[in-house]
C-alpha cells in the first residue's frame, strides 16, 4: 500500500484527495463509491468547498488504496518528568488559602395546592 505523506508545508486536504484519487486513477464517482459517499460530497471537499473531518478524509485516502504519513511520531511522554509536574500542582493547590464556606441556602418550597 503506498502512502502520501503530510507535513507542515503540505497542501489543503482537497488538494490531497484530488491527488490520492489521480494516483489511484479513479474518477470522482468511483472513488466516492469506494468511501461510501455521496459524490457532490467528494467534489466539495477536492475543489475545496467543504473541509473533511480527519475521519473522512483518512476514509477517502483508504478508498483510494493509499494511507496517510502525518509525519514523525509524536514524541513519547516522559512520566516522571510529568509525575515531577503533577506533585509540584498539587502542592501548589495546598498551599492556596481555603475559604470556608457558608451553610447553603435552599429557596423555599411552596406547596401546590391539589
Amino acid at each position: 500500500m503506498g502512502a502520501i505523506t503530510m507535513d507542515a508545508s503540505s497542501k489543503v486536504a482537497g488538494e490531497l484527495i484530488r491527488k490520492a484519487r489521480r494516483e489511484s486513477c479513479l474518477s470522482q464517482a468511483e472513488l466516492a463509491r469506494r468511501a461510501s459517499m455521496p459524490r457532490s460530497v467528494l467534489s466539495a471537499y477536492e475543489h475545496g468547498h467543504r473541509q473533511p473531518a480527519v475521519a473522512a478524509l483518512a476514509r477517502i485516502v483508504a478508498a483510494a488504496g493509499l494511507e496517510i504519513d502525518v509525519g514523525p511520531p509524536a514524541a513519547r511522554l516522559d512520566t516522571s518528568r510529568a509525575g515531577e509536574i503533577l506533585v509540584q500542582v498539587l502542592d501548589l493547590a495546598e498551599k492556596l488559602p481555603q475559604r470556608r464556606r457558608g451553610a447553603l441556602a435552599y429557596p423555599s418550597l411552596a406547596r401546590l395546592a391539589a
